[in-house]
């Protein structure tokens, strides 16, 4: 009793009031503090995320457009929107001020509304005919926008203001997994706007060329113009010694006959932190030509990269070429109308695609041809499979597509593995050089002894000439890389070429691509991820806050089996009903309705209806077994765990009462011995 006098005295209420305010004090200064219980540490930023907004070099703003008030009435997109808030102010606290939030309502005819528009952001329709609502956020560089008390510019002088700012006119629900990359990635391209360089070299003609057969020029293939419209694109020459320093990505096509000192530049590229988009090839059917008997041949087609691979810690082979019976694509041959599975064709579906940034959006990719990657026991990097075949896989030899007319041959020669392969993969970590005696040393071919001398002969009318100057200075050996290395490495280069993934129609003078697969998406998610900072990479996917209640998804999974049964019966019973009212009226005599149409047409009516009432029995048997696991639900939360808090609180009580009174009954008899 002394004690809670104590604690309600005034000195009491001031030390209380003192601690109180050391704590909110304490929150203030620390805002960083988070104790993060949930299952996928949802409200924890990567580490990735934290170094590229704690190492912000200048201000950067965050403006989240939110129609607040038109979701009000909407729980779901409501709730949504506070995780993403929730997201952006984890973000803010980790920049060190850097960073900035600011929360937009743009509500109709409001200066907001034009703000959300000239960034790109659009309202989006929820119902037809429905309110509209913003879902966007854009990052600004506030350095390039004009201040308030800055001069009034005219309309052209604005239009020529440069801006820099990235934008996502929607944030879908779908893509919350990927938020935070996303976010991530705004914030580099706005922290350095210069476009990256893209370097590419290639044994194909993926930048256009000359028909060989028609000796007319070709045009570039579709994904080369969509890389140059988001990239600055430099061609590497083949004979260099080194790779161009401001090169920032490095796209290797079918890189074939390369040269020991070509193979050493891409070698150092990589080891000093040079991002490699990979595409080999073990049968490049690119490059098939129709041959006398008119059937296109391979010559050559196989393409490799040792011993850069080895020293990435990939596996691969390139006299062999993945077959894939579960997705092989349906191909025509010759006049036969009925098209032949092609079991070196493949069509991946999604569920082929792991859960990686550059999968985003994807939906099928087509390959034509591929070969494997495996990671090498014991390599000190980090193999991750992007794409992979099916389980019902088979490596086979790369002669038999070189002049392949009938693919019917490879159902004959297909024996599963039955296990799945991997097409495309990701690779980081540590590597070494694969030269560990440094850049090779080109030999100088020797003069022809005659020539040698007819010149010691010849007499020295003029003096020698000057030494030739030096050659510029090339960069140091590297023996490991500097930092964690990033590849994307892919065993096919033919699911580049435009046959594969987009028909193109020419109109007045321009190519326009109808896409029927995401291989194009695919390239463009790949540069787009190597195109950012180095932390990015380490953003992995986030779980999702929307946890599905598993009890009722199974009652729900079961009600449902229910009715399709239920409706399975019922188109059966209809089939069977109709064939006999046809058979009937097959047999009527005029118009007349003969007593049995009557009584076919009056059963199924009655079956109908008793099926129907079947099927709300059903569902309402559903709803009441979701209604009373509701209830139970309810009362544990509301109701049990305060139950159960009062009992241990009594039952503590009672123990101690119980003690209490012990303790007194022993002082109580030692007295009266005493």
């Amino acid at each position: 009793m002394m004690k809670y006098r104590s604690l309600f005295s005034a000195t009491g209420l001031a030390l209380t009031g003192v601690f109180l305010l050391i704590s909110v004090g304490v929150i203030s200064a620390f805002p960083r503090l988070r104790i993060d219980l949930t299952q996928d540490n949802l409200y924890t930023l990567a580490d990735g995320t934290r170094n590229i907004v704690s190492g912000l070099e200048k201000p950067v703003e965050m403006l989240f457009f939110y129609s607040e008030e038109a979701t009000a009435d909407i729980p779901q997109l409501r709730t949504y929107g506070v995780r993403v808030q929730e997201l952006l102010r984890e973000m803010e606290i980790a920049s060190d001020g850097n960073l900035t939030l600011r929360v937009v309502d743009p509500v109709p005819f409001s200066e907001e509304e034009d703000l959300a528009g000239e960034y790109g952001v659009q309202p989006v329709p929820l119902t037809q005919g429905g309110e509209s609502v913003f879902f966007g956020i854009v990052v600004v560089d506030p350095a390039t926008i004009p201040a308030e008390d800055a001069p009034e510019q005219t309309p052209a002088e604005a239009a020529l203001a440069p801006k820099v700012f990235k934008t996502i006119p929607l944030i879908r629900p779908d893509q919350e997994e990927f938020l935070e990359y996303e976010f991530s990635k705004l914030i580099t391209q706005v922290a350095n706007p210069e476009l990256p360089i893209v370097g590419f070299l290639s044994g194909l003609p993926i930048d256009g060329g000359v028909n060989q057969q028609t000796m007319q020029p070709t045009e570039p293939w579709m994904f080369m113009d969509s890389v140059r419209q988001l990239y600055q694109v430099q061609r590497v020459d083949p004979d260099a010694e080194a790779i161009d320093e401001a090169i920032d990505i490095l796209l290797l096509v079918h890189p074939q006959e390369l040269s020991e000192q070509m193979l050493y530049a891409i070698d150092q590229h990589v080891l000093r932190g040079g991002k490699a988009l990979v595409f080999l090839d073990p049968n490049a059917d690119s490059t098939a030509q129709r041959g006398p008997d008119g059937v296109p041949f391979v010559e050559n087609g196989a393409s490799d990269l040792e011993p850069l691979l080895a020293a990435w810690g990939v596996e691969y082979d390139s006299t062999k070429v993945l077959t894939d019976a579960e997705q092989a694509l349906l191909v025509n041959v010759g006049d036969s109308s009925r098209p032949v599975a092609h079991y070196g064709m493949l069509g991946v579906q999604r569920t082929s695609f792991a859960n990686d940034i550059v999968n985003t959006g994807l939906q099928v990719m087509n390959f034509s041809t591929p070969g494997a990657l495996a990671p090498i026991e014991g390599a000190g990097t980090t193999f991750e499979p992007l794409i992979q075949s099916s389980a019902q896989s088979m490596l086979m030899a790369n002669t038999l597509f070189t002049q392949l007319a009938d693919p019917s041959i490879l159902v004959d020669e297909f024996v599963s593995e039955n296990r799945p392969q991997t097409i495309a993969a990701r690779i980081t970590g540590r590597v070494q050089t694969a030269f560990p005696n440094g850049r090779p040393v080109i030999a100088e071919p020797a003069p022809a002894a005659d020539a040698a001398t007819a010149d010691a002969a010849a007499p020295t009318a003029n003096p020698a000439p000057a030494a030739a100057e030096p050659a510029a200075e090339l960069a140091p050996h590297l023996t490991e890389s500097s930092g964690t290395v990033n590849l994307l490495i892919v065993a096919d280069s033919d699911f580049l070429s435009d046959r594969l993934w987009v028909q193109i129609q020419n109109f007045l003078g321009q190519r326009i691509p109808q896409a029927f697969a995401s291989n194009g998406d695919f390239v463009m998610n790949s540069l787009d991820n190597l195109a950012g900072n180095a932390e990015l990479v380490t953003i992995r996917s986030r779980g999702r806050f929307a946890r599905p209640f598993m009890t009722v998804l199974d009652l729900q999974r079961e009600a449902d089996d229910r009715l399709r049964e239920e409706e399975r019966v019922l188109l059966e019973n209809l089939q069977q009903t109709e064939m006999q009212i046809a058979a009937l009226n097959a047999n009527r005599e005029g118009n007349e309705i003969l007593p049995e149409q009557q009584a076919e047409v009056d059963r199924f009516y009655e079956q109908q209806l008793e099926t129907r009432r079947r099927l709300r029995e059903v569902q309402l048997q559903l709803n009441q077994d979701i209604e009373r696991l509701g209830s139970v639900l309810k009362f544990v939360n509301t109701a049990l765990v305060p139950i159960l808090l009062i009992a241990f609180a009594l039952a503590l009580g009672y123990a101690r009462g119980r003690k209490r009174a012990s303790a007194a009954a022993a002082v109580g008899a030692g007295i009266a011995r005493a």
